[in-house]
């Protein structure tokens, strides 16, 4: 794994659900697809990931998918609405932990193990890389890895995310933010001084 200094590769590592593709939002919280049929893309994300790819980035995404563990959704499913993700978007990796709080698994966000695993296994450098992530565990786990963190604000009815480095509207919006301000860039952390720490809608 390359850390902070190093010269592995930069990434953006993305959640799935609200961010990749759209989330199914039920009483003002997130949930997944039920299907690969229902799978949703977020509208400009594909070419937004090609973006990063041209821009030098890999892109990796990191999901948690407790409802596996909950009993409410099967393991097969979850990797055939992954494929179904993959097949509209190209990423570098796709990480998913099927655990609940309960299991004390290290790779369930806000832990940081599936981004220590696409750093490890793709020779990544998490200090010069980016969480981008619609919850406060996406935000955490960045911020654990090493990452700056953008948070993508979507008004949900819990839990409010902390201590990010940016916010942005939508995630094609944080995807520009990425690239725009990584030009020119020699490599460390890229910090918004004027919004972290906030909680702006």
């Amino acid at each position: 794994m390359s850390g902070a200094g190093g010269t592995g590769r930069r990434a953006v590592f993305l959640d799935r659900d609200g961010v990749v593709n759209e989330a199914v939002v039920r009483d003002g919280r997130p949930y997944p697809p039920g299907s690969p049929d229902d799978v949703v893309v977020v509208a400009g994300m594909p070419e937004a990931c090609a973006r990063l790819r041209s821009a030098g980035f890999a892109v990796v995404v990191v999901t948690n998918q407790p409802d596996v563990a909950r009993g409410r959704q099967s393991a097969g499913a979850v990797a055939a609405i992954n494929a179904a993700v993959r097949r509209q978007v190209e990423v570098d990796g796709l990480y998913a932990c099927l655990h609940d709080d309960a299991d004390g698994c290290g790779c369930r966000k806000p832990k940081p193990g599936m981004l220590v695993a696409g750093a490890a296994d793709l020779g990544l450098d998490l200090g010069r890389s980016f969480m981008v992530g619609d919850r406060w565990s996406d935000v955490a786990a960045g911020r654990e890895a090493g990452c700056t963190t953008v948070y993508i604000d979507r008004g949900y009815e819990e839990r409010r995310a902390e201590g990010y480095d940016h916010v942005a509207p939508d995630p094609v919006a944080a995807v520009d933010w990425i690239i725009g301000t990584s030009q020119g860039e020699e490599g460390g952390r890229v910090r918004s001084s004027s919004l972290r720490h906030q909680g702006l809608r």
